[in-house]
């Protein structure tokens, strides 16, 4: 469908004027969790690229993604609906329907040149859809380098950075996806020992055995979040050298949380709180840290207002971060929070996934386990057929989730493995406030039952009105949806 017929004045097309159109650069990390940059504090992760964004902008701390995996999280940026409104898209390695249109898609047609490098919209397959290209835009990842260690991707972002801005024609605005494969896993064993550091730096969260095995993991995931930070420090770089820094909005945050035992692929905080700083060197008028609580929902929205862009007559599901910022004349309404998953991988007999809706209100987070007899981290392999440890698929291969399996039956260790892999309740509640890495259900205590009965019904409306099948006729229609990206695995019939 030809977008002009779609297209709405918005209420900032006092910015819409061709010369004086920002460019938009939207850099993503794969797999990275709040608070793991130092602009938050972190002192075993050095990421100065990023805490830059956030020194001449705004760093929000309570950002939330829409889903705990890459592929329903980074449809839902682009489309600015919630994964369970674009139906193949909201669930992992599947289609992307070509009808839901994306914000990429708006810039281009309103002038913009667009382009993305490293991951786009993935894993999944958007040409079975009937598209031409990646959801991100037309690709650029033909500039290659050799990694410092195996487990880093060779593709050369700034590089390729650099050849789209080569390919720019003079006076058009752009519009850029740096989508980074880090720190996705598999990651190269001691990779931190490049850095110089030792494992006695690593913050150990709640969730996670503090043993020698998981504090090099998580070091191991440090090294790549501040591989991803180099390249966009790199990618500044050029701006200003091409001096375009000034009319050049920044966005930078990830798609879902660490890729370790209870948290990506969960609704925990873990999985779904991730970073989020937004600058416009000479523009943004307010600074320092926002605590409003915001969605990866609203960068569509925040996009079309700062770029004075005309609106689709698609009615998006979050609203502008723009007010927040000090900028644009619409105001950012604080509300409650939403994120879900149905299928991560193939973790169950017959593709089934494990359906989650959550809702964070206020200091609360609400969980709703639909399918709650499921195994959350997906079954155990059969004996004969592989390791063990490499059954509970939906947590990525690593030596912490191998820790805690091979320790499952450890007294001191026990709790890790259950909170990670054993069934669940249908509902959970927490307050992240006082227990951000969610050890501690509050759905079962007496003194919590009024608030966990008014956001039960709060979740379920909210859901029902946002069309949600999994509250309507055919709840099940997820599990019809094809994998059609990633390995197939034989389990037990059951």
């Amino acid at each position: 469908m030809k977008l002009s017929a779609l297209l709405l004045l918005s209420p900032a097309c006092c910015l819409a004027q061709k010369s004086i159109r920002p460019n938009i650069l939207v850099a993503i990390a794969d797999d990275q969790s709040y608070p793991h940059a130092s602009a938050y504090g972190s002192t075993w992760i050095h990421t100065p690229a990023f805490d830059r964004v956030a020194t001449e902008g705004l760093l929000f701390s309570n950002c939330y993604a829409c889903s705990p995996g890459s592929s329903p999280s980074r449809a839902s940026m682009l489309t600015g609906l919630f994964p369970w409104q674009i139906e193949e898209a909201g669930t992992h390695a599947s289609s992307f329907p070509s009808r839901y249109v994306c914000y990429t898609d708006v810039l281009h047609e309103a002038g913009y040149h667009v382009g993305y490098t490293g991951k786009g919209w993935g894993p999944g397959d958007w040409k079975v859809s009937g598209r031409t290209q990646n959801p991100a835009g037309p690709e650029y990842n033909s500039h290659r380098l050799v990694p410092p260690v195996k487990g880093i991707s060779d593709i050369d972002y700034s590089a390729n950075f650099r050849a789209f801005l080569d390919s720019l024609p003079p006076d058009q605005p752009f519009c850029f996806w740096y989508g980074a494969n880090e720190p996705h896993r598999p990651y190269t064993r001691d990779a931190w020992k490049k850095n110089g550091k030792s494992d006695a730096n690593a913050e150990v969260p709640a969730y996670l055995p503090d043993v020698h095995e998981v504090r090099g993991d998580l070091l191991d995931y440090s090294f790549e979040i501040e591989w991803f930070d180099s390249h966009l420090g790199q990618i500044i770089q050029e701006l200003e050298r091409r001096d375009m820094m000034q009319n050049t909005i920044i966005i930078v945050t990830a798609d879902n949380g660490l890729p370790f035992p209870s948290a990506k692929a969960n609704c925990y905080d873990a999985g779904i709180h991730v970073p989020l700083a937004i600058c416009w060197q000479g523009h943004t008028l307010r600074h320092g840290l926002e605590q409003t609580t915001v969605s990866l929902i609203d960068i569509f929205p925040t996009i079309m207002e700062l770029t004075g862009t005309p609106n689709t007559s698609i009615p998006l599901s979050g609203q502008s971060l723009a007010p927040l910022l000090g900028l644009g004349e619409s105001e950012y309404k604080p509300h409650e929070i939403y994120s879900g998953r149905e299928r991560h991988s193939y973790a169950r007999p017959n593709n089934w996934g494990y359906p989650i809706r959550s809702m964070r209100q206020g200091k609360y987070l609400l969980i709703h386990n639909f399918h709650p007899e499921r195994m959350p981290a997906g079954d155990a392999l059969p004996q004969g057929e592989s390791n063990p440890v490499n059954g509970y698929c939906d947590i990525d291969g690593s030596p912490s989730k191998k820790f805690i399996i091979e320790h499952r039956s450890d007294p001191t260790f026990v709790p890790y493995f259950s909170h990670a892999a054993e069934q669940r309740p249908e509902y959970e509640l927490y307050d992240v406030e006082r227990d951000p890495d969610c050890m501690n259900n509050l759905a079962e205590t007496p003194s919590y039952r009024s608030i966990l009965r008014q956001m039960k019904k709060k979740l379920s409306r909210s859901l029902r009105r946002m069309h949600d099948s999994r509250t309507g006729k055919n709840p099940e229609i997820w599990e019809t949806y094809p994998r059609l990206r990633g390995p197939m695995r034989s389990f037990p019939e059951e």
